[in-house]
């Protein structure tokens, strides 16, 4: 139960922890003051706590999808978020391409907290009446979440700490793997509600990086990683990945002529 436990908060804390870090580090890359992560993360909590509370009108709806379909529709606007930030980046010096860039981020921020965080809440409430697994339970979600907080703080330093133009760089690939990862999930989730169809994966590497290893999760929040992905979710995947540069490339390629 203890490792159950790393593994499961652990993964819920690293891809909240990898978009709160990414986009603090190009906040103070690119001369933003840093107040709105107070409002994005108190909106976020209180967004989570909301959600759990309500998961089960929520899993009752649309004929017992609600909860995929909410899920996948969390995930997809975390991608919205990245395509207008990617596009919004290049155009900063106008106020009103500022204020969008700059709610953008908010907005992430704050459904991956409300996302991840809601999935924590609901873990760890499964064992209030069990009295012997909760101790572990909570143990094992600290070292989970140390972990996964941990791997956030070294992403900030590392991105914050390079010249200027090189961390810029990698925290826009990083955020293109992000916004990757979030359409791969919604599309499972949509699988899982039986919107889309389900088809044979298309390789199965478990037997190399396990999902459930402390590996397997940091490649998950960072790449996306699945063992066993689906064709459809490969596709969105890629796909999603080449929407985002063509956007970015477009937007600076059109930044240039104007200036």
């Amino acid at each position: 139960m203890l490792l159950n436990a790393v593994i499961i908060i652990l993964r819920e804390v690293l891809e909240a922890a990898l978009i709160v870090s990414v986009f603090l580090a190009l906040s103070q890359l690119l001369n933003r003051k840093l107040w709105w992560m107070l409002i994005a993360m108190v909106m976020g909590f209180a967004g989570a706590y909301v959600y759990a509370i309500n998961l089960s009108q929520i899993s009752m709806a649309l004929e017992g999808t609600g909860q995929e379909v909410l899920n996948a529709s969390l995930h997809s606007l975390i991608f919205i978020c990245l395509l207008i930030f990617m596009i919004s980046v290049p155009h900063q010096a106008r106020p009103g391409w500022r204020r969008l860039n700059l709610f953008t981020i908010v907005l992430a921020v704050i459904i991956a907290i409300v996302r991840e965080g809601s999935e924590i809440i609901l873990y760890i409430k499964g064992f209030y009446g069990i009295p012997e697994l909760l101790h572990p339970v909570l143990i094992g979600g600290a070292v989970g979440a140390g972990i996964g907080l941990s791997v956030g703080v070294f992403f900030y330093y590392l991105l914050v700490n390079m010249h200027k133009r090189s961390g810029i760089w990698l925290g826009y690939l990083m955020l293109l793997l992000v916004g990757g990862s979030m359409i791969a999930q919604a599309v499972e989730f949509m699988i899982q509600a039986d919107y889309i169809s389900a088809s044979a994966p298309l390789w199965d590497s478990s037997h190399l990086v396990s999902e459930r290893s402390a590996i397997g999760q940091l490649l998950y929040a960072l790449l996306g990683y699945e063992a066993t992905p689906a064709p459809q979710q490969a596709a969105a995947y890629f796909g999603s990945i080449a929407l985002l540069v063509i956007a970015a490339c477009v937007s600076f390629f059109f930044r240039s002529k104007s200036s």
